[in-house]
């Protein structure tokens, strides 16, 4: 029958072990491979998954839009350097309705869009690179119910 004091070696032992085995370890070790490395082979292609905007907030004039990128991190880095590592790095252009303008997204979270008219709309969003080149892109169609949030008031 353990002891109460050696209870607390065992316990001591057992709570050392893994430090001493980190010991020999490197950060890559630890921590697996950097989050980008310099490119010295081809890559797959880029890919944009865009799903249609979620129901429950459309029916209220509010439009959200996920999506996802595949092969490719979407980060706030720009430039010819950055088209040089691994995993491609790259952002969003997203367009509303044909303007002939468009915004940059590089934040990887859903797009929001408030404050449209009620009525069929269309939003364009096109993978690119670090370098602003086109990469792939989705057109999302939908349409803007009339509600009490986006109709205008006759005050």
């Amino acid at each position: 029958m353990f002891t109460r004091d050696c209870m607390g070696l065992v316990l001591m032992a057992a709570l050392l072990i893994p430090a001493e085995a980190a010991v020999g370890q490197t950060a890559a070790d630890y921590l697996g491979p950097a989050g980008v490395v310099p490119l010295n082979a081809p890559q797959p292609p880029a890919r944009l998954i865009v799903d249609p905007p979620l129901p429950a907030p459309l029916a209220r004039g509010q439009v959200f839009i996920q999506y996802r990128a595949e092969n490719l991190r979407i980060e706030p880095v720009f430039g010819p350097k950055a088209t040089e590592v691994t995993p491609r790095i790259g952002h969003l252009h997203v367009s509303l309705d044909n303007a002939p303008w468009h915004w940059a997204d590089a934040s990887g979270e859903p797009l929001i869009l408030v404050g449209l008219p009620p009525g069929p709309h269309q939003v364009l969003v096109t993978l690119a690179d670090a370098n602003h080149h086109p990469l792939d892109r989705q057109i999302v169609h939908f349409v803007v119910p009339a509600t009490a949030a986006n109709t205008p008031s006759s005050h």
